[in-house]
């Protein structure tokens, strides 16, 4: 294994290609892995897409673990056979304040895809999760006696919130993207990642970003106090990312990149 080049704590980064030094990582050690692979959307010279990246995981994933993959459906589909031999559990679609599409003859692209994966030979019910909430439910009752048929045969069941009580976070998270004052150009705010690592590593677990970039999802994994090892190509981001995460504190989950959209 190559010296880190960044080490702390709770967060270790190297240099190189993924491809190379996934597989000398101890297999089943990670809980979750949340990552932001070139798209190939772009004309940036660095957004080439990556194959054969997503073999070397699987050996590291605990039984109870999970991927979440940001693209874009274009990439999903593009790439399909990447994701060969996985199940999708769900995806979060993160909108952003401002859109990113050059063409005046297309709706205004303002999102992006986040889909969690799981190996097709395990079950559901093995996979950690734990649902997010937000503390703004307004009060109410409600009770439900049927459902429709597709959702086959569900008993009666009653639901009581109160005035800021807890609320399932939604599938689409409006989260201001870092436009504007982002290290990296394809940087991920702290307001879409914090909510996937909360839900898929409990504290203290290992988080896995093989595409680090400037460093965002160790940032978040730090400040939610979860450990995280991140692997980048080039030296450039290792370097912000190293400087970010020593400027973060654990518990600090605020932010001008974690800005969620009112």
């Amino acid at each position: 294994m190559v010296p880190p080049y960044y080490r702390s704590d709770t967060a270790v980064l190297y240099q190189g290609d993924g491809r190379e030094l996934l597989p000398v990582l101890p297999p089943e050690s990670v809980d979750v892995v949340v990552t932001d692979p070139p798209y190939g959307d772009t004309s940036l010279g660095s957004d080439v897409p990556v194959a054969d990246w997503l073999a070397p995981v699987r050996p590291l994933l605990r039984r109870s673990g999970s991927v979440w993959c940001f693209g874009s459906l274009r990439m999903f589909m593009t790439q399909a056979g990447e994701f060969r031999g996985w199940r999708l559990a769900q995806d979060v679609v993160w909108e952003k304040h401002n859109g990113s599409s050059p063409f005046a003859d297309r709706f205004r692209r303002v999102h992006e895809h986040a889909v969690q994966l799981y190996p097709a030979d395990r079950r559901w019910s093995e996979v950690y999760k734990h649902p997010v909430t937000t503390p703004d439910a307004t009060r109410r009752t409600v009770r439900r006696k049927q459902r429709p048929a597709h959702w086959g045969a569900i008993g009666e069941h009653r639901y009581e919130s109160h005035d800021g009580g807890p609320r399932l976070v939604r599938s689409v998270i409006r989260v201001r993207s870092c436009h504007g004052h982002a290290d990296h150009p394809t940087q991920k705010p702290l307001g879409i990642l914090t909510p996937l690592i909360a839900y898929s590593a409990p504290p203290g677990a290992l988080v896995l970003e093989p595409f680090a970039g400037s460093g965002s999802t160790l940032v978040a994994a730090k400040q939610l106090g979860r450990r995280a090892i991140g692997i980048e190509l080039e030296e450039r981001w290792c370097e912000v990312a190293a400087k970010r995460l020593d400027a973060t504190v654990h518990g600090d989950v605020a932010g001008r990149d974690g800005q969620v959209i009112g």
